[in-house]
């Protein structure tokens, strides 16, 4: 059984978290031992970004902590090699969540056999049209990694059901229109309500993790109730770039990560 789905069997009595960090950030010393350490905290689930010159569908938070990780000299090779030494102390499910051109420059086949190797066990491609990831899908498959697309509130529900139909793992539901980062709760959940709904509705086959706009416990609880799962990302970097690199920021981030998943502080 893939990593993702054992997660999703063994969990089903709690809303599963997963994280987005993008690989290199703050440093490329660093990923390794945040992953482990947002692991020990109650993360389920981590999704490392591989950074991208042109993030078509991040906001300003998560471009600039790619832009970061490009100085600091992040390959894909190198996010590679992360998960390799993260498999050596940890079983926490890793999707890596990256956008084609990086992919292609990489080498579609030779991307999907160093995942596979490596310990990977999924993929997101933000720009991968639905109607047009039959080649990816095909590798994906053939390598043991699960694909997993995204649905959004103007995706129809035919839309929405081909997502669910292609994917694997889980689908990713963006709960605004937009680009990623942290937004007011309010906003996000007048969204969100009449998303999941239309949501659950189509999406059968695959667990559903809600993500885009959480930046705290009761945000996740509240717009991840009738789901799976949250995903949060802009916020946790926010909190690094807030924390780094003083004297004890680790501690900062875990603690923040300890109370999204829990809400309360790891004493």
């Amino acid at each position: 059984m893939n990593r993702i789905n054992k997660v999703f069997e063994d969990k089903k009595n709690e809303k599963i978290m997963s994280l987005f960090i993008t690989a290199g950030y703050p440093d490329v010393t660093e990923t390794v031992d945040l992953v482990l350490g947002f692991e020990r905290n109650g993360a389920d689930i981590i999704e490392l970004g591989i950074p991208f010159s042109d993030p078509l569908a991040d906001g300003p938070t998560i471009q600039y902590s790619s832009n970061i990780a490009i100085s600091k000299g992040i390959t894909i090779q190198g996010i590679f090699n992360m998960v390799v030494d993260i498999r050596k102390e940890s079983e926490i499910p890793v999707v890596l969540m990256g956008y084609i051109n990086p992919m292609l420059r990489f080498g579609l086949e030779n991307f999907f056999t160093t995942a596979a190797k490596a310990g990977v066990d999924g993929l997101i491609v933000p720009d991968l049209p639905l109607d047009e990831g039959g080649m990816i899908e095909e590798l994906a498959r053939k390598n043991g990694i699960q694909l997993i697309y995204l649905i959004a509130p103007n995706t129809s529900d035919d839309r929405m059901q081909l997502s669910d139909q292609k994917s694997d793992g889980f689908v990713y539901c963006v709960s605004v229109t937009g680009v990623t980062g942290a937004r007011e709760g309010s906003e996000v959940q007048q969204s969100v309500d009449k998303f999941i709904q239309r949501s659950k509705a189509n999406i059968t086959k695959n667990p559903l993790m809600v993500g885009f706009g959480i930046k705290n416990f009761t945000d996740a609880q509240n717009i991840s109730s009738e789901v799976e799962g949250f995903i949060v990302g802009s916020a946790l970097i926010e909190t690094i770039r807030n924390s780094y690199p003083s004297e004890h920021w680790k501690e900062v981030v875990f603690d923040f990560v300890h109370q999204l998943k829990f809400g309360y502080r790891n004493s």
